[in-house]
């Protein structure tokens, strides 16, 4: 799921070729995308209104509208959003369509069906879009955003000094800090040498700076990059390139770049995590009550990696012992072979579907 650099890039890509366009209506093609309306109401409801401001919260796009209104954008897993040209072809994938006046149009184009669009009304007396008149707040149960000048060291603090749990699972708690994600998280965690299942309440302040200025830091610099384009994430203007970038997302039993030992994948909430076992310890009180997590584990330590993971020989550090130098650049070429397999089969996807919505 695209994460706060990706959402970030395509609401920057977005503000430049959608600022002042003025929707004409709504066609849709999968009634689930809609939050708020069904397909026969959105059109009526949006036409009219033009695009006055594009931002983010969270993980979310905000289209800020005419006539005190939002309209949010969540990509969710394959959500990809191109401006074409009216005439262009029309992609099959394509669940909402918004037409401007000035002949273009804003094509949400999204494999999988899982993203989301809503349209909100602005609460005259708060400012706040909310879910019905006199409702809740659209964004009420988001956490601050984790790169605002205003979200300093201090309030990440008190927030999480506020919690008990696990830091990877803390951290993707949209509720506790906004936009963060499983690449992100895991990334910070490596950086600031913390144990994804480290509980929070353990942390001392030395722990709790280096996160801080891990996260925002990795956050800023994914920005730069355009994001993350592992998968099917691609923005208006092109792809990103911070994938290049990671240093332990998606590299389990590749070598950590501190010590060169295997790096480490476990399952938190559902979702993979990485993390290297000997930079990211684990104190004995928080490994008690993680003992079921840390048993499925792979690469396991000091054992072949068996049915759970990659063969040995496809290992490296302390895992690979006993491995000849021939095996060991054999194994290197295999991973160095399928990970560029990997990629150009997602860079294949992409450039399919800014081909196939028009974008060329």
């Amino acid at each position: 799921m695209p994460e706060l650099p990706e959402v970030e890039t395509v609401a920057r890509d977005l503000r430049g070729l959608v600022l002042d366009a003025t929707i004409s209506g709504a066609t849709v093609s999968w009634a689930r995308t809609l939050r708020t309306h069904d397909p026969d109401t959105l059109g009526p409801a949006i036409a009219g209104r033009t695009i006055r401001a594009v931002g983010r919260r969270g993980k979310q796009l905000v289209l800020e509208l005419s006539g005190d209104a939002i309209l949010t954008i969540h990509l969710k897993m394959t959500g990809q959003l191109f401006v074409v040209p009216a005439a262009a072809p029309m992609d099959p994938h394509v669940r909402v369509v918004l037409p401007f006046t000035d002949g273009r149009e804003l094509r949400f184009r999204d494999i999988r069906k899982f993203g989301r669009i809503g349209l909100y009304e602005l609460d005259p007396s708060t400012g706040e879009a909310v879910r019905e008149a006199g409702g809740t707040a659209v964004f009420a149960g988001t956490g601050p955003e984790p790169i605002d000048e205003d979200f300093t060291i201090r309030a990440f603090r008190r927030r999480l000094r506020a919690r008990r749990g696990r830091l990877k699972s803390l951290l993707l708690d949209q509720s506790f800090v906004a936009g963060i994600g499983n690449i992100y998280a895991d990334e910070a965690l490596w950086a600031s040498r913390l144990h994804p299942l480290r509980s929070a309440a353990s942390l001392r302040p030395a722990d709790e700076r280096r996160l801080y200025l891990a996260f925002r830091r990795i956050l800023l610099e994914a920005i730069e990059r355009r994001g993350s384009s592992i998968d099917d994430y691609t923005a208006p203007e092109g792809d990103g390139s911070m994938q290049e970038c990671l240093l332990v997302y998606q590299r389990a039993g590749e070598p950590c770049h501190r010590c060169g030992r295997p790096i480490r994948r476990i399952v938190v909430g559902g979702r993979a995590t990485h993390f290297c076992s000997w930079c990211q310890r684990l104190s004995p009180a928080d490994r008690t009550g993680a003992a079921a997590i840390l048993r499925t584990m792979t690469p396991r330590p000091g054992r072949e990696a068996g049915r759970t993971g990659r063969r040995w020989t496809e290992l490296d550090g302390d895992a690979a012992l006993g491995r000849t130098v021939a095996e060991a650049d054999a194994a290197a070429r295999r991973r160095r072979d399928r990970a560029a397999r990997t990629s150009q089969a997602a860079a294949t996807r992409r450039a399919a579907a800014r081909a196939a919505a028009g974008a060329g």
